[in-house]
């Protein structure tokens, strides 16, 4: 049982006598390694839907709040992480809400969006050389459960997360998470999790490549492997080569399948990058994949009360080709050409710009085989360099999508519009 492992490796974590690091030693005490950030952030999403569907949008300001203490000094330091969230709808509803890859303010029983929504988490955590053990409420940024933070709200997760750094360029990760609190809905039991099992860890073999591997167990649901590989290639001083493999298995289990009208248990889905980079300019290929049984393709994130989905986090989707669509159905493959520029070089500074063309074909649904889609994807981001409004970001997103008939059941046609104003601010 993966649950029985993870309580083994975190007794092996905790118990480690031969630690290269010692982070521990190094703490300067409670109140002095603390920090109290605020991120004042202003998002608005529209989504102009083809093929007679409604158009959604939704527009709201957000305010969140997070708190992380240092470390009491000791063998053993004990210290405290929070936050607080709020959230104020500014669209006026006009039943442009609901759609779920929005979702800033969840409809409620009459059907209207919620007109604000706040919550509040905290976590207390103990820390032994360089392992850290941490129960409460977070916010896991892990390739098998990764909280959405791309949308108005983040996600959070209530549970038990072990993590070590005992080897230097080793990382290993165990958890268990028992509640989830969706990003548009207050309450930290919000997102119908029954529980998830964790387990995992990266290592930097050399300066040039890392590699991972990871596991979870979402209770009722499914089970889930990911592996990754990077590595990057110098070519010249402002030069490199970097290939990124990213790849993930998922089961489902029996009564989920049942329940959920899948018609079959499994997927497998890989994505394989290529990024040439020289002085302002990157240029990417990538392939993506996915076999399998399942007419889910691969399933990752949304809520298990009323969407049917998984519940492990938003962005729990390392693969090249996800931008609006994921490219993730049954038997979908597809390519991406992407191209990249920072305008650093050319006199403005913190301003980059990002495309890519990606297009599947192969997919096949409950009624029909050989669906295809194309997505096109262009960003401008700018970030203020300096002065009282230093590291202010503009984030203007744009997507054409466009679905064959063969694939409506899986995805549906559209024009996108993301534009994201994030101001942080330190407090101390």
């Amino acid at each position: 049982m993966l649950n029985k492992r993870i309580s083994l490796i975190a007794l092996g974590m905790l118990s480690a006598t031969q630690a290269m690091a010692n982070d521990q030693a190094e703490s300067k005490g409670f109140v002095e390694d603390s920090s109290l950030k605020v991120l004042l952030r202003n998002a608005y999403i529209n989504r102009d839907y083809k093929d007679g569907n409604p158009d959604k949008a939704e527009w709201g300001q957000a305010a969140i709040g997070t708190f992380s203490s240092g470390f009491t000094q000791g063998t053993v330091g004990v210290g405290v992480d929070a936050f607080g969230l709020y959230a104020l709808r500014l669209d006026g509803g006009k039943g442009r809400s609901g759609a779920g890859g929005i979702d800033f303010f969840k409809r409620g029983d009459s059907g209207n969006a919620a007109n604000d929504l706040s919550k509040a988490g905290a976590a207390v955590k103990f820390r032994l050389s360089s392992t850290t053990l941490t129960y409460g409420d977070q916010m896991p940024a892990l390739p098998v459960l990764n909280y959405d933070s791309s949308r108005l709200l983040p996600e959070s997760y209530t549970g038990t997360l072990i993590t070590s750094k005992e080897i230097k360029g080793l990382e290993l990760n165990a958890g268990r998470f028992t509640a989830e609190s969706r990003k548009s809905a207050e309450g930290r039991d919000s997102g119908g999790l029954k529980s998830i099992n964790v387990l995992g860890g990266s290592y930097q073999f050399t300066e040039q490549f890392k590699a991972a591997v990871y596991a979870s167990d979402v209770e009722d649901v499914l089970k889930k492997q990911y592996l990754n590989a990077n590595y990057v290639f110098p070519i010249d001083k402002d030069q490199s080569l970097a290939l990124d493999f990213n790849g993930y298995r998922t089961k489902l289990e029996d009564s989920y399948v049942r329940d959920s009208g899948a018609t079959g248990d499994d997927n497998k889905i890989w994505s394989l990058a290529a990024t040439f980079a020289t002085g302002p300019h990157s240029f990417t290929i990538a392939h993506q994949r996915s076999t399998g049984d399942s007419n889910l393709g691969y399933a990752y994130g949304g809520y298990q009360r009323g969407q049917g989905r998984v519940g492990d986090g938003g962005n729990t989707i390392y693969l090249a080709n996800s931008y609006w669509s994921d490219f993730n159905a049954e038997d979908e493959r597809s390519w991406q050409l992407g191209y990249g520029l920072d305008f650093g070089t050319f006199g403005v500074p913190g301003l980059s710009y990002n495309f890519a063309y990606v297009r599947g074909d192969n997919i096949t649904t409950s009624t029909s085989e050989g669906g295809t889609e194309r997505e096109i994807f262009n960003q401008f981001k700018y970030v203020v360099q300096s002065g009282p409004a230093k590291d202010l970001s503009v984030k203007l997103r744009s997507s054409i999508l466009r679905v064959s008939q063969k694939s409506s059941e899986y995805n549906v046609s559209g024009n996108e519009v993301r534009v994201f104003v994030d101001y942080p601010i330190n407090i101390f």
